[in-house]
């Protein structure tokens, strides 16, 4: 109980305000989840299919043309995404950024879950999935750092390993 209460003492504490909470930062970031999704779908028919059509995203996140139409219009008001004059879509310098910061941060995260939270893969890939646009790559690059660290020291990792399995199975640590 003694967590719940120091829990709940920091939560008081915190900068509550909208010039100084935190809390607002992920509700007004620019960059949702949604838009992420989109941006490296761009890039992901890129890179397979040398081109990327409003047709194209559509289908790989299996959303309408509407909606996707709506969602691309957005991106380019945020200067994100451009078209060549093929109707083509492109990412500008500053998408291109945004989406390598995503995906870099999706394999940091994933990998940590999965290697030493000792998480399934299919719970790696989803955790990952909804963190990979909201934490900086400052925290991100720690975590990668961590987790080489831990990987680098066999007996602490096969001790750790053992711990979050334990965790995970919690009736069978206490038997």
């Amino acid at each position: 109980m003694d967590s719940v209460s120091e829990g709940l003492r920091d939560f008081k504490e915190r900068e509550m305000s909208a010039e100084g909470g935190h809390w607002r930062e992920y509700t007004y970031s620019d960059l949702s989840h949604s838009r992420a999704h989109y941006l490296l779908a761009i890039e992901a028919l890129r890179n397979d299919l040398g081109y990327a059509r409003t047709t194209d995203i559509a289908e790989m996140l299996e959303v309408s043309r509407g909606a996707a139409s709506m969602a691309l219009t957005q991106l380019k008001k945020r200067g994100w995404v451009t078209e060549d004059p093929n109707r083509f879509l492109l990412l500008t310098e500053e998408g291109l950024n945004i989406t390598e910061l995503v995906a870099k941060n999706f394999d940091i995260l994933r990998a940590f879950f999965q290697e030493i939270l000792g998480l399934s893969r299919e719970q790696a890939l989803a955790d990952a999935c909804k963190m990979e646009h909201i934490i900086n790559l400052d925290t991100c690059q720690r975590l990668q750092h961590l987790t080489k660290l831990i990987m680098k020291n066999p007996s602490f990792f096969s001790k750790l390993k053992k711990e979050m399995e334990a965790v995970s199975k919690p009736d069978e640590a206490s038997s």
